[in-house]
């Protein structure tokens, strides 16, 4: 095949990532194929939203309090429309730590420890618990529902905070 016949459109390097139209040569004297190359650029929106996925990424273990109080309340909210009546069943399960801890011989078979940590780790469920419950009875941002999630938010960072600081400094 002669160099005259030969298309030069496959012989053209084209750059990685780069999106190629190929238009057909058209037909006549002396009109030449041409291969027309558009880089591909991320738009703003697309390149924000990996910034933003990166970040989030790279923070993931200092999010998890953020993270676990937005699925919280999104199941809660999901509860409140399918199946309110379940909101008594979540409070009476949250309260279950609590009733072992002050039940003398539950107590007894979960003595070993810090009984401060016992304690703490069952009010945080009965807390929870009892928010979870009210929060599927009357929906997740009915009245002060909603300030006490945003109260409760602001105390899981906190304590997830210091959690991290006091294993960090035990560990190393």
């Amino acid at each position: 095949m002669s160099s005259r016949t030969r298309p030069r459109a496959r012989t053209m390097k084209v750059p990685a990532g780069a999106t190629t139209v190929r238009i057909p040569r058209q037909r006549g004297r002396r009109q030449q194929s041409f291969v027309l190359v558009v880089p591909e650029r991320p738009s703003l929106a697309g390149r924000a939203l990996a910034t933003t996925g990166r970040l989030l990424w790279h923070h993931r273990l200092a999010l998890l309090p953020t993270g676990s109080a937005l699925v919280l309340l999104v199941l809660t909210a999901v509860l409140h429309v399918l199946a309110p009546w379940a909101g008594v069943l979540v409070a009476a399960v949250g309260l279950l730590p609590l009733i072992a801890l002050l039940i003398p011989p539950l107590y007894r078979r979960l003595v070993g420890g810090d009984r401060v940590w016992k304690w703490g780790a069952a009010a945080v469920a009965a807390v929870v618990g009892l928010w979870s419950g009210l929060a599927i009875l009357f929906g997740p941002l009915a009245g002060p529902l909603e300030v006490l999630w945003f109260l409760g938010l602001l105390a899981a960072h906190g304590l997830w905070f210091a959690l991290r600081r006091m294993t960090s400094k035990e560990t190393g």
